[in-house]
């Protein structure tokens, strides 16, 4: 615990990556203390985290804490000579990096593509550090295609849009030279006569002389995906169609407004990054940018998107909108201002104090175009004392609309054997636990919550089986709920999970254990079981009819014999009068034709199927073939019953004849395995099936025959009938065999008890119906399709000025009682700004529960009216009105973890809607922008919009210069099941 706690990292240490579910199956297992605890995670097994097992390459987008834990060097090693590796897999060994302002593990190397000018068909990868240099990988280069040493080279970099950089400065570091992964590095070195290779050939233009051509519309213009960095992408093209901001930069305002001193800003690199951003996409002269350097700056000056991991679209709005200030902030030396309270003065003098003070520190043209004040008012729920401020803001994020519910889908799993798993969409309060879970599913299927348990089911195991006391929080919608229909309980009942696996044909002769190879398969269940009735043979038969739906029970005719061993033979025979094998056929083809009882001298492994062709035999409770242990113990005459240590379901145990373990194998059945037959009218074919099983069951607890039968049958009986499967304790993954129970239990009861019934692949080919055994049924509740919520733009904007409690998180110091109070609060709008940004909070974050809100808010294009929010109703006609129409949409397709953000703008100068989706440009219809994906919108007042200057662009089709271009014609219309998830 020591070892894993040393959290600090330096530049010269070293993490290993570990799959988390075995990391969380490892603390359970040493918290437990239990040696023999199911939680033994066994070998550490990566599996989960690798691509494919061929090149063990990382999946992507993997999480810290969520699927694979950083353990220090010295842990791993300690983990690692205690549990071993899974054969084959490779230490998942990751450096510490010191990048700009911090330290971090570099879980994804950067690995790039290397190949010559001269030979670009001989392509090779290679992983390098973000704090190599260039020149290591031209070392590398030189190395891995045998360039002569001393040779003058030059490297290019060429992203996935064809276009090639000039890699000029060999001493810069991988993550400022803004190489990512999948990108190809390619060496050129100088020819004979002293020219370079790359003087005028069409694959090594750069984009600039690439579409030297081109011409055309400015501001229509892709922007390359650096690697998830769509985030980026759509801000930025929303940010370049406000009009006021693009005309400030395109007309070269900012390079006198450059602050190189605020040491609240980024000495002006972020203004100018943008500036060449912007200039060159409204230069006219671009299909698309890459916007390579601004990315770099962006990442120097905040850390948290350094790399390229996905980020939020209105995360980076707000660093760049006050990174652009601070930059460009007109005032050198900020005095210090103390902030006063209203303390009963009228609205409007604060309003307009508190407006001189913001403009006397802080002067830009971004507070001339998106800052506004809004009153925020506090009221003391103790002393009832008013605290009115006014504060400024640059974007408003207004919340939705959140529904108290919460819709999960389920698959109830009857009781019943014979019916099949029936899928139920309930409604659940999202702050509920899982007994609400079961309390609404009672109300569909009439079984009592009391009956119900509730699992997570993952790679054909329980991921997690869950309390009824536990929030539902912890299930998401993406997890594979089973609800499990479980008899009746008493004290002496236990929950059993059962698994199923197949074994593999051959014996694992280099295992310590001795143990067949098996891997999982089909859907796990639960069943309470009496404790007392957890014999081998009681449970294979209670799981034999627990299967009943898909494992066929097999013909009286068919042969299920298992082959005796030779040393077996030869004692049998002296058992047996000497009586071979070849006689015993003869003995038995001239036997009577009536059916006779079978001996008693019946193995312990089960009924013998003897000669008795005429009734149907039983196929069910056999025990493995590892506990015949009774064998030898059988003498010539009767056996003594007390001599069997483990007893089989038709063995002799009582002078009436029934079996101990038969009794207990009943029990069983009416404990947890089905309901009766006649309990479940409506399904008369299943009943039939029932009542058959029922018959095969009863004949394989039937009465064991008389001690002084014929010796022909005695040999009859001795032979063993083959079980359909073998029973096996292991642990929660069910992988590791765990030992047995006491008193001949096949489970340990010291912990949550699992057990796996093991396949033979034949016996599960002829017997087991997988087709079968993945049927389920949809209820009429799936049936009910899931409306669409829809709010109104004004609903959003009436919350956000709605009165609110603060949170614990974040009391309100009141200077009356001198200590911190839960106030109330109120925001209200005072005065609005040129445009107006307004962040739809989608991203719902409780203590309780986790999500993307999709509901659709209906937003006007135009006249979106403030007038009935803003505070100050007195409004002069010297005033602005707060009139505005809508100019751009930021987009976020997708869930909490990963998604694609696009945008929807439109052009200053003609007018014309577009869709910006990466490098991709098309046309756009007003009536595609309003859908469940809009995140950021920018509106614009009325009064500042400036009327077009050019005609918009024919919507029958493209022109020809977009159709040599990235846009195409009118209608192509963007979709969220088409979008690709970066």
């Amino acid at each position: 615990e020591k070892l894993l706690n040393k959290a600090g990292l330096s530049s010269v240490c070293f993490r290993y990556v570990v799959d988390r579910r075995w990391f969380e199956q490892w603390k359970e297992f040493v918290e437990s203390g239990d040696q023999n605890s199911s939680s033994f995670p066994g070998q550490i097994n990566n599996t989960e985290l690798f691509e494919d097992l061929d090149s063990y390459h990382l999946k992507e987008r993997l999480v810290e804490n969520e699927d694979f834990m950083l353990v220090p060097a010295e842990a791993w090693h300690k983990l690692l000579l205690w549990y071993g590796m899974t054969d084959g897999q490779p230490a998942l060994e990751r450096k510490v990096v010191d990048l700009p302002s911090t330290l971090k593990v570099e879980v994804y190397p950067v690995e790039i593509f290397l190949c010559l000018h001269s030979n670009m068909e001989n392509v090779i990868s290679a992983q390098f550090s973000r704090t190599d240099s260039i020149y290591a990988i031209q070392t590398a280069m030189c190395q891995a295609f045998s360039v002569p040493p001393g040779s003058e080279c030059h490297l290019w970099m060429k992203s996935s849009d064809s276009s090639c950089e000039r890699l000029r400065n060999v001493h810069v570091s991988v993550l400022d030279a803004c190489l990512s992964s999948g990108m190809t590095v390619i060496m050129e070195t100088r020819n004979a006569d002293g020219t370079w290779p790359s003087s005028r050939p069409q694959n090594m233009r750069n984009s600039v002389e690439e579409q030297d051509t081109y011409r055309g519309q400015p501001g229509v213009c892709g922007l390359t995906n650096l690697g998830n960095t769509c985030f980026m992408n759509s801000a930025l093209q929303c940010l370049s169609n406000t009009p006021p901001l693009t005309e400030y930069f395109l007309q070269s305002s900012y390079l006198e407004e450059l602050n190189f001193t605020n040491p609240l800003g980024m000495k002006g690199e972020i203004a100018e990054a943008y500036a060449d951003v912007v200039k060159q996409m409204w230069s006219g002269r671009h299909y698309s940018v890459v916007p390579r350097v601004f990315k770099t700056k962006v990442g120097h000056f905040a850390s948290q998107f350094l790399g390229y991991q996905q980020h939020d679209s209105q995360e980076l709005l707000s660093f760049l909108l006050d990174g652009l200030h601070e930059d460009l902030n007109r005032v050198k030396n900020k005095e210090y201002i103390e902030l006063r309270d209203a303390e009963g003065r009228p609205d409007q003098e604060v309003a307009e104090e508190a407006w001189r003070n913001h403009r006397r520190r802080n002067d830009s043209v971004i507070v001339d175009t998106f800052h506004g004040l809004f009153k925020s008012t506090l009221v003391c729920p103790e002393c009832h004392k008013v605290s009115v401020t006014f504060d400024p803001f640059c974007y408003l994020s207004v919340p939705l609309p959140v529904s108290k519910d919460r819709v999960m889908e389920v698959f109830f799993v009857s009781l019943d054997p014979h019916a099949k798993p029936v899928q139920h969409r309930v409604v659940v309060p999202k702050a509920g636990r899982v007994s609400d879970l079961c309390a609404a599913l009672s109300e569909m299927t009439s079984v009592p919550p009391t009956q119900m348990v509730v699992a997570d089911v993952f790679n054909h195991r329980f991921y997690k089986i869950y309390n009824p006391e536990e929030s539902l929080s912890c299930i998401l919608d993406r997890d594979d709920i089973f609800v499990y229909e479980l008899s009746e309980q008493d004290e002496d009942s236990v929950l059993l999970a059962l698994y199923l696996r197949e074994r593999s044909h051959y014996r694992d002769y280099g295992s310590s254990s001795n143990s067949y190879g098996a891997s999982l398969f089909g859907h796990p269940l639960l069943l309470n079981v009496p404790r007392s009735s957890c014999s081998q043979e009681a449970l294979y038969s209670l799981f034999l009819q627990r299967l009943a739906r898909y494992v066929r029970p097999p013909d009286p005719a068919e042969e299920l014999e298992e082959e005796e061993e030779d040393e077996e033979e030869e004692l049998y025979k002296t058992q047996t009068n000497g009586i071979s094998d070849d006689e015993q056929d003869a003995s038995e083809t001239a036997g009577p034709t009536e059916p006779e009882p079978c001996c008693s001298n019946t193995s312990p492994n089960g009924p013998s199927d003897g000669a008795a062709a005429a009734e149907p035999l039983p196929e069910v409770n056999h025990a493995p073939t590892a506990l015949d242990q009774g064998d030898t113990e059988i003498s010539n005459g009767s056996p003594n019953p007390t001599e069997i240590p483990i007893c089989g379901s038709g063995v002799a145990g009582s002078p009436e004849g029934t079996s101990a373990c038969g009794d207990l194998g009943a029990d069983a059945e009416a404990e947890g395995s089905s309901k009766p037959p006649a309990e479940t009218p409506q399904q008369p074919c299943d009943t039939t099936e029932g009542e058959n099983e029922e018959e095969k069951l009863e004949e394989a607890r039937s009465p064991s025959p008389p001690a002084n039968e014929h010796p022909a049958k005695r040999r009859a009986c001795r032979k063993r009938r083959r079980s359909l499967f073998t029973i096996q304790a292991v642990n929660s993954n069910g992988t590791t065999e765990r030992g047995m129970g006491e008193g001949g239990s096949a489970v340990s009861f010291s912990s949550q008890p699992y057990v796996a019934i093991d396949w033979d692949p034949d016996m599960k080919k002829r017997f087991y119906n997988e087709n079968e055994a993945e049927r389920y049924v949809k209820h009429a509740s799936m049936e009910v399709p899931q409306q669409q919520t829809t709010v109104e733009l004004q609903e959003c904007i009436e919350l956000f000025t709605n009165v609110e409690t603060l949170e614990e998180e974040n009391p309100w110091y009141c200077p009356v009682c001198k200590k911190h109070q839960l106030a109330t609060k109120k925001l209200d709008l005072w005065s609005l700004p040129e445009v107006l940004i307004i962040h739809l909070k989608r991203f719902s974050y409780t203590k309780f529960t986790r999500e993307k809100l999709d509901t659709i808010v209906d937003f006007p294009l135009r006249d979106l009216d403030f007038s009935s929010f803003l505070l100050r109703k007195d409004v002069s006609t010297e005033e602005p009105p707060s009139r505005y129409d809508l100019i751009a949409v930021s987009n976020h397709y997708g869930g909490l973890r990963d998604g694609h953000y696009t945008s929807y703008a439109q052009n200053k100068d003609n007018g014309q809607w577009y869709y910006f989706d990466d490098s991709k440009v098309t046309y756009a219809s007003e009536d595609q922008i309003v859908t469940n994906a809009a995140y950021v919108l920018f509106y614009q007042r009325q009064d500042r919009i400036r009327k077009p200057t050019l005609a918009a662009p024919s919507t029958s089709s493209a022109s020809p210069a977009h159709s040599a271009s990235d846009i195409t014609e009118m209608g192509a219309a963007p979709s969220c099941g088409t979008m690709t998830t970066d």
